[in-house]
């Protein structure tokens, strides 16, 4: 069993968990869970993904997920979550539990001495967790959320508002109207990937205020940031100076990152090209 106290029910969260639980225990077989939308895709659209951003991770681990299909299957799963959060919200006022942070913390020992007096052996005594054999830079990998973009000529592409410049060495040059991944790790960290392959890259922030003196002598960013002044009254005056509504969200990211640490150390930062902020 794991336990973890979140702000919101995000797939980053539940990924969270998840590692948490296939460090200490290992791969299970299957997981099984209700339709929530972070499990389980409802849209009938053939054109639609059919896996959420969590089913990718649990395919990529080739475990399989099973959603509840009927009112008796759900209730399995609803009558555990409902025993636990009876008894662990009286268990947390006998302690003096107030905040998430301590919660998380106390987990543990509640969990411990939850199956102490309650666990019962299974009918199969087998044990089905199969060894992680990912090292942990696969696992980072996997528990990203991962977004396919298409590279233009000039060897870029927009995500979140952000315009990212891949570095145009001899064998990137190649890569012009291949598609990429994008690996928008929980801590905000990103990679772009190709293949099996990593790429440098710069970015600029369309979202950000360009100073005149970041109009920089550069084939590449010089148009770039002129038609970002250009443009940057424009935006702020029409109130659409915000991030894409279809990234991951950041609400409780910082939360879920600082429970992860030792567990998903941040990839060194590349190369980046960030306007300043004018003052006075």
């Amino acid at each position: 069993m794991n336990l973890r106290f979140s702000e919101t029910e995000s797939a980053f969260d539940y990924m969270a968990a998840t590692r948490e639980y296939i460090n200490q225990h290992g791969k299970p077989s299957a997981f099984y869970s209700d339709r929530h939308a972070v499990f389980h895709v409802s849209k009938r659209d053939a054109q639609t993904e059919r896996l959420t951003q969590f089913g990718r991770v649990l395919n990529d681990l080739n475990i399989e997920l099973i959603c509840a299909n009927s009112s008796q299957a759900k209730g399995r799963v609803e009558r555990a979550n409902k025993t636990l959060q009876d008894r662990l919200v009286k268990e947390m006022r006998l302690q003096g539990i107030d905040t998430i942070e301590q919660a998380n913390v106390w987990l543990p020992d509640f969990i411990a001495d939850f199956n102490r007096r309650f666990a019962k052996p299974a009918c199969y005594p087998k044990d089905m967790h199969r060894t992680v054999r990912e090292t942990p830079e696969d696992l980072d990998d996997i528990f990203a959320w991962h977004e396919i973009r298409k590279l233009s000529k000039s060897l870029t592409f927009q995500y979140d508002k952000v315009l990212y410049l891949i570095d145009p060495t001899e064998e990137n040059s190649r890569l012009t109207q291949e598609a990429v991944k994008v690996l928008d790790y929980p801590d905000g960290t990103i990679a772009i990937q190709y293949g099996h392959r990593k790429l440098e890259f710069k970015i600029f922030d369309k979202l950000a205020d360009v100073d005149q003196g970041q109009v920089v002598d550069n084939k590449r960013l010089g148009a770039v940031l002129k038609f970002a002044q250009e443009k940057q009254q424009e935006f702020d005056q029409q109130h659409k100076r915000s991030r894409s509504k279809s990234a991951p969200k950041r609400t409780a990211q910082q939360r879920a990152v600082q429970q992860l640490r030792g567990i998903n150390p941040v990839l060194a930062s590349p190369e980046t090209f960030k306007p300043s902020t004018k003052k006075g």
